[in-house]
């Protein structure tokens, strides 16, 4: 069973009402848990891409990644999800694991499920909330994975148009 249905949601997925790209974090990481994350991408099999600018390099530990001079460009990871699906992991700080989805990705129940999956993968291996907040955003987060209910939930009330 999906954890959440498309007609539930799309109002929070429709990139002209939210932006194309979402803030996704997780709160009170670690470097242990950006480490997590990558070990998670590393078994799952999912194709990835790490760079620093436009340098494309093999994936480093997480601490590699995340301790560069302050004048060094941030890395990035870019994980397909499938083949059209990519999220892209920011290595800003090693206090809040950050990535973005572009909601043109995200259309349609199918595609919703990917994402899901993936929140909820994330959200299991690290035992944290993993947050979608609308782009740019300073307000509550519109769904999320809970870690006590196990599943991706619906955080805010959907949008009337």
């Amino acid at each position: 069973m999906a954890d959440l249905l498309w007609d539930d949601v799309k109002c929070f997925l429709d990139p002209d009402l939210m932006g194309s790209l979402p803030d996704v974090r997780v709160p009170d990481a670690s470097v242990h848990n950006w480490q997590d994350v990558l070990d998670l991408v590393v078994e799952r099999g999912w194709k990835c891409q790490y760079s620093e600018g436009e340098t494309v390099l093999p994936l480093p530990c997480a601490e590699a990644a995340l301790s560069r001079p302050a004048d060094a460009e941030c890395p990035n990871l870019r994980v397909w999800l499938t083949a059209d699906v990519l999220a892209i992991f920011r290595f800003h700080s090693d206090q809040e694991i950050d990535f973005d989805v572009d909601l043109r990705e995200l259309q349609g129940q199918e595609r919703l499920d990917v994402l899901c999956g993936f929140l909820r993968e994330i959200g299991r291996r690290l035992g944290k909330p993993v947050l979608m907040d609308p782009e740019g955003s300073c307000g509550p987060p519109v769904l999320g994975f809970d870690v006590e209910a196990d599943r991706v939930v619906l955080l805010a009330e959907p949008l009337v148009r």
